[in-house]
């Protein structure tokens, strides 16, 4: 009999937050009573900080480059609006091999494919496909706010615009509330709610007996950071604490990444513990929404024939550098995710274990068709991580990559991790180089470009010691290898545009010079 499948997945919550020792560990009993029957992946990264990117990768086990989803695609300056056509998708898989398939909660794959038409039973789904408003009204009426002040005190009178704690204002621009509370954040309930009823129409013995896989796809904890009083009451300020990056200068890092950083200026010390104190509270409040669907799972007599799976689409700074949210800044915060397997998937040996395996959300579609027993369609590019829900070890060292192209605006970047090693080769700005097991934290870049830049003259990373231009060009070597593998089309070798010091060559046979076609 084939198992069911329960996906929870929420929206930008950091891997942190479910991790001992940590210092920005939420409170989820929900969680950790699953995850004393699950695996537990410490090392699992999302492929691109954003939305749609990512979820794109989760649902076809292909990489930005190649299914073709590179940023929010309902934004009116969108990069892409969906994935290509010839993109498979394990929904469809599943749904050939006789599966039942119910959506409930957050879309933002496609702008104009909704999930009914990737085989999915849509049950309550949010941010499908329609495009965002036009921020056209809200500009006018921040513009309008603006002007009656200007009239009013051009008359001489005293207009104060007080700044409320938690709120960053910005000339033309609406404000931005970055933390509150709301007894309903985002519609969250009412999602799960469907997601309950799903999963009581399967478990009546009036449904089919068709196997069934249910996707619940919450907002939370995506800023602001709104959750419901009574989860901020679960925690005391005094007990907050700021990650050791807070104050990091930025001063080796990109421009770009101070100037992100600007837009948090305006809060103090303690509205930022706020903020993290209410990034937990509503990471407590997903929990508690994860602990209704198991609670239901278990009030039906489903659980032990159901795969269970908890996970987000990317991560969150949650203050690190100062920074909040997720975007251009390449820091670990922005791609590391939770991922926890548990229920039918793991054998009985594995349960409570914590994995350092690295995976990517770009392995979860080969990992669930594997333990369904049912082929993919389509060529994935992503690999099963399975075997680590049945025995203990770690396989060979692997690679992660990360493809962002940035926002609608500016930041293409590529990443790769291995071992102790980081690498970030910016396309704007120079590149950046971390030790993992010295720096966890990415507070030193440690090819950072000396303030007097004459030294670049005399060629690539001159600046640099032997021994770390030898590990940056065998990183390099590596993500240009990725990149030839995985269609990724960044690689230009025009003069002008590549800023790489070691270009693909170097992952070609014999060093062999570019393809013609692509000089």
């Amino acid at each position: 009999m084939k198992p069911n499948v329960l996906i929870f997945m929420t929206d930008q919550q950091n891997g942190k937050t479910i991790l001992e020792g940590t210092g920005i560990r939420a409170k989820t009993p929900n969680l950790d009573r699953f995850r004393r029957k699950a695996v537990t992946f410490s090392r699992a990264y999302a492929p691109s900080p954003h939305c749609c990117p990512s979820r794109a990768s989760f649902f076809t086990g292909r990489y930005p480059s190649e299914h073709g989803v590179w940023n929010n695609v309902n934004v009116t300056n969108a990069l892409s609006r969906g994935p290509r056509p010839e993109t498979p998708f394990w929904s469809r898989d599943l749904k050939a091999a006789g599966y039942d398939l119910g959506f409930c909660g957050k879309w933002h794959v496609s702008n104009f494919q909704p999930p009914a038409e990737f085989g999915w039973d849509e049950c309550h789904v949010t941010a499908a496909a329609t495009r965002s408003s036009d921020p056209h009204e809200q500009w006018t009426e921040a513009r309008a706010r603006e002007v009656r002040v200007l009239e009013e005190r051009a008359r001489g009178a005293v207009v104060p615009v007080p700044r409320l704690p938690g709120e960053i204002v910005r000339p033309g621009w609406p404000r931005y509330v970055h933390f509150g509370s709301s007894e309903d954040p985002f519609g969250d309930e009412g999602v799960v709610a469907s997601a309950q009823d799903y999963l009581r129409l399967r478990g009546g013995g009036g449904a089919s007996q068709a196997p069934w896989c249910l996707y619940v796809g919450t907002l939370g904890p995506h800023d602001p950071y709104t959750p419901p009083q009574k989860f901020i009451d679960l925690y005391d300020i005094d007990e907050i604490v700021l990650p050791p990056s807070f104050s990091d200068p930025m001063s080796d890092k990109p421009g770009l990444y101070r100037r992100t950083r600007d837009n948090f200026d305006q809060l103090s010390e303690q509205e930022h513990r706020q903020a993290l104190l209410h990034y937990l509270a509503f990471c407590s409040y997903e929990d508690d929404l994860f602990g209704r669907l198991l609670e239901t799972l278990e009030a039906t007599g489903q659980q032990d024939n159901t795969i269970i799976v908890y996970a987000s689409d990317h991560g969150d700074y949650a203050g690190e550098h100062g920074l909040w949210g997720k975007g251009l800044p390449a820091f670990s915060s922005a791609y590391h995710v939770p991922m926890v397997v548990g229920g039918a998937a793991v054998s009985p040996d594995r349960r409570g274990a914590l994995s350092e395996y690295p995976i990517s959300l770009v392995d979860f579609a080969p990992t669930l068709l594997a333990l369904c027993g049912t082929p993919s369609a389509g060529q994935l590019s992503g690999v099963s991580f399975a075997a680590q829900l049945y025995a203990d070890g770690i396989p060979a060292e692997r690679s992660i990559v990360l493809q962002s192209n940035g926002n609608e605006a500016y930041g293409i970047q590529r990443t790769i991790m291995r071992g102790r090693w980081k690498l970030v080769h910016n396309m704007f700005d120079f590149d950046e180089l971390y030790d993992l097991e010295r720096d966890p934290d990415e507070i030193t870049n440690l090819i950072a470009p000396p303030l007097d830049r004459r030294q670049l003259e005399r060629g690539a990373l001159d600046h640099v010691e032997p021994d770390l231009r030898e590990i940056v060009r065998d990183l390099y070597e590596k993500l240009w290898r990725f990149s030839l593998d995985h269609d990724d089309e960044n690689i230009n070798g025009y003069i002008i545009t590549a800023l790489a010091p070691f270009g693909p060559g170097i992952a070609m046979a014999g060093g062999a010079a570019l393809p013609k076609d692509e000089r």
